[in-house]
């Protein structure tokens, strides 16, 4: 006997999708973006969605389970690293004194991420804040080979980085979610 949940999907269309494209909110029957902008744009959107799709349906404390040891990661830890991510990007392209730090000392957006459904609560609005705010301190840039900030980061360079690690998340994001209960798919 097994303590790891039995595999499965919702799809019933391609069983290696996590929905079927018409429940699918991510845009992939629609035509790409014209602009090198906008298809940036259009990845950080597919993948900002995927996260929250990974997350769907599950409590505190399946959210903060720390599904794959010995990694402190869990799906709210994941969600509350990316929040922290945006207001570290923002600190990036500014001239002036630095945010402070959302949760604290290095690894706290992991450590503090407990099944406590005014922590899951908490850390889906310090998301949705904190990637406005940064969308918003973006949007008055749209010269992608702008340089900005006290390191001259390109704009370009800042976008390309989101994508990839909202990726690379979303990829730790399909193995704690297939741990916790089960469901797979891309």
């Amino acid at each position: 006997m097994s303590d790891q949940p039995e595999r499965w999907t919702q799809a019933t269309v391609y069983p290696d999708m996590w929905a079927d494209p018409d429940d699918d909110p991510r845009d992939g029957n629609g035509a790409s973006p014209d602009g090198e902008l906008p298809t940036l744009q259009d990845f950080l959107t597919n993948y900002r969605i995927t996260l929250r799709m990974k997350c769907e349906g599950l409590d505190a404390e399946q959210l903060a389970r720390r599904s794959v040891p010995p990694s402190t990661m869990s799906l709210l830890g994941l969600v509350r690293h990316l929040a922290e991510c945006e207001r570290d990007w923002r600190n990036w392209i500014t001239d002036g004194d630095p945010l402070p730090k959302l949760y604290g000392k290095r690894d706290a957006d992991f450590h503090g991420a407990v099944a406590e459904q005014a922590v899951v609560d908490a850390a889906y609005a310090d998301l949705e804040r904190e990637q406005a705010a940064t969308d918003a301190a973006l949007a008055a840039h749209p010269d992608l080979g702008e340089r900005l900030g006290k390191d001259k980061i390109a704009v370009r360079e800042l976008m390309v980085h989101r994508i990839e690690e909202y990726a690379r998340h979303c990829g730790h994001a399909d193995l704690l979610r297939e741990c916790v209960d089960g469901r797979v798919g891309q």
